[in-house]
């Protein structure tokens, strides 16, 4: 290790370096004019080496930040293992030995048979026998102590998409069955100088009863009345992953979701005046940021995210300058959570070649009219048959109260 820091100064370091960088790159904007970046001193050329040396101190950072880690996960381990192996072991007594008078039921080794006989082999051209005990059938795992091996506790869960989506998204609670909002459909503003004694500009302005209606998003399984009384983790287990599988599918709908019931509208459906901003030519950070400014210009209102697949941000992450430099970091580093200032959220949520970003901080609601509830009962012939129902439900509905703030990028 390269500092004596802790986990703590270890995190604001790489916070603060980072934050560093994302100036930098900043300044420089899309082509990379480094003679545009204020927050360093000199030509390009030293420029581009402060840089690199800030990208460096990051990287040591991290390694030094990932090996504490590591040792706090060994000493967690060690832990662990020295509670379970300072318990009580069973004791076994096994058979006695030889003809020295030893008694049944105690074992002794070699050594101390032959210590026994030591008046025998003391004396000069003295001899020892020792009576060992009547070898017959191999002591060996298939006909003797069978092996126990333990199995690991928990479970390894398939891989699934995290669920973080609806983190960006303002969340509240409604108590009916739909949200209902007045929508300022029209409005002309006339607003104009006029000479005295002439008429006033006119202007107008109308609004439109909105609803968006609550939907639900269910999951559920069944299962044996053996399995939830003999395994105690069952019930647990199918718990978490109903609960999982319910918000999955939310952190989906309120994106992807078409509107169609008893499906929610997601953004890429919420119609009227969706902005796009389509691929064409233009490098993809250069489509991200005339799509922010689509959300500006039409929507007055600022992007407060990015969402993207993994495989439209790969390109962006792996852009370089023509003499090879990376532009938003070399492979060493983590890479950048932010473009043109905003965060960014790599998800599988998004269908690939398509990325959506808007206001969602102001212009969006993730109303819950039930939280997430898990229940068990009878369904059918369930209890003729010995077994059980578990159900997971959650009650929603995602309202986007400014279609113009929000905008797709396609064709990436």
């Amino acid at each position: 290790m390269k500092t004596n820091l802790s986990l703590k100064e270890l995190r604001e370091k790489i916070a603060e370096k980072s934050r560093i960088v994302t100036t930098i790159f900043e300044e420089a904007g899309p082509d990379l004019d480094f003679t545009k970046v204020k927050c360093l001193e000199g030509d390009t050329k030293s420029k581009i080496e402060k840089l690199q040396a800030l990208n460096a101190e990051l990287t040591d950072l991290k390694v030094d930040y990932e090996a504490l880690v590591a040792i706090d996960q060994q000493r967690e381990i060690a832990r662990k293992l020295n509670i379970d192996f300072n318990q009580p072991g069973n004791s076994l007594v096994l058979p006695g030995q030889g003809k020295g008078g030893s008694p049944k039921g105690e074992f002794k080794t070699l050594g101390a048979l032959i210590m026994e006989k030591r008046d025998q082999w003391n004396k000069p051209g003295g001899s020892v026998e020792i009576a060992m005990p009547e070898m017959k059938t191999l002591f060996e795992t298939g006909a003797g102590w069978a092996t126990e091996s333990m199995r690991a506790p928990g479970y390894v869960e398939k891989a699934a998409r995290p669920i973080a989506v609806v983190d960006y998204i303002p969340q509240a609670t409604i108590n009916q069955a739909a949200y209902v909002y007045m929508l300022e459909s029209t409005a002309t503003l006339n607003a104009a100088e006029k000479a005295e004694g002439t008429a006033y500009a006119e202007s107008a302005f109308v609004l439109t009863e909105t609803t968006d209606t609550v939907r639900k998003v269910t999951s559920s399984i069944p299962v044996t009345d053996e399995q939830l009384q003999d395994v105690p983790a069952a019930e647990a287990y199918l718990n978490q992953r109903l609960a999982y599988d319910v918000r999955r599918r939310l952190d989906l709908q309120v994106l992807e979701g078409n509107g169609t019931p008893p499906n929610l509208k997601g953004t890429l459906n919420i119609g009227g005046s969706l902005n796009t901003q389509a691929l064409g030519t233009d490098p993809v950070p250069d489509a991200i940021y005339k799509a922010f400014d689509l959300c500006r210009i039409n929507g007055f209102a600022e992007p407060s995210v990015l969402f993207i697949n993994p495989l439209d941000w790969q390109p962006v992450r792996l852009l370089r300058t023509a003499d090879g430099i990376y532009i938003f970091g070399s492979p060493l580093d983590a890479g950048p959570t932010r473009i043109w200032g905003t965060p960014v959220l790599v998800t599988a949520a998004v269908t690939a070649n398509t990325a959506i970003t808007g206001a969602y901080d102001q212009f969006s609601l993730l109303l819950i009219r039930s939280g997430l509830t898990i229940e068990i009962g009878y369904d059918s012939d369930d209890f003729t048959k010995g077994k059980k129902h578990m159900r997971a439900t959650l009650r929603a509905v995602m309202v986007h109260t400014r279609d113009v703030a929000f905008c797709t990028i396609t064709g990436i």
